[in-house]
């Protein structure tokens, strides 16, 4: 009998999350490229994130990074710390911070959902936007900065212990050679004695 319940589902649900996340991960730090300059356009791509355009992130994103010469893979890749489960709250502490910032004292997001609600928040759209974008660059910067120095030490770290892996496997492969090398003279010795 299989346990079927919702709290096993959702743990099935969150290890799959973990396993996407870590595969995302393990594919960043194969990106190739300088290190520095992945590490900016993932910088670049968190702090785009941050914007209220999504759905444009990308494409604001990658000429970005191009036009300053930075990884545009890691751009396009950072962009989706928006997505469609963070936006919610990505936005939240935006408008939040945004509206704290330019000292917006009346909220302008609707308190109940109605008709007259939706038509409000239409008119007002230009001043949230405006709000979120200003959050948005708050919010953005520091994490930019956080997420520079956060990708360059993984990708630094990673592509050491690739180079310590693979010196070690040449010393191995020397020390055969060598015990080969080793064995193959003691048997010529044998021979040449004979």
């Amino acid at each position: 009998m299989s346990d079927d319940s919702p709290q096993s589902e959702q743990q099935g649900y969150h290890r799959r999350g973990m396993e996407a996340v870590k595969k995302a991960y393990h594919r960043f730090l194969k990106i190739r490229g300088n290190p520095k300059e992945i590490a900016l356009g993932f910088a670049l791509g968190l702090f785009v994130g941050m914007s209220p355009f999504m759905g444009l992130h990308t494409a604001i994103a990658v000429p970005l990074a191009a036009l300053f010469k930075w990884n545009k893979f890691s751009a396009a890749f950072a962009v989706w710390i928006s997505n469609p489960f963070s936006a919610p709250i990505i936005y939240s502490i935006t408008y939040y911070i945004g509206a704290k910032v330019l000292l917006v004292q009346d909220s302008r997001l609707p308190g109940v959902l109605n008709l007259d609600a939706l038509f409000d928040t239409l008119r007002s759209a230009p001043e949230i936007v405006g709000i979120l974008v200003v959050g948005g660059v708050v919010a953005g910067l520091p994490l930019a900065v956080i997420g520079y120095y956060f990708a360059l030490k993984a990708i630094t770290e990673y592509r050491q212990s690739i180079r310590q892996k693979i010196e070690a496997k040449k010393a191995d492969i020397a020390k055969k050679l060598h015990r080969k090398k080793a064995q193959k003279k003691k048997k010529n010795k044998k021979k040449t004695r004979r």
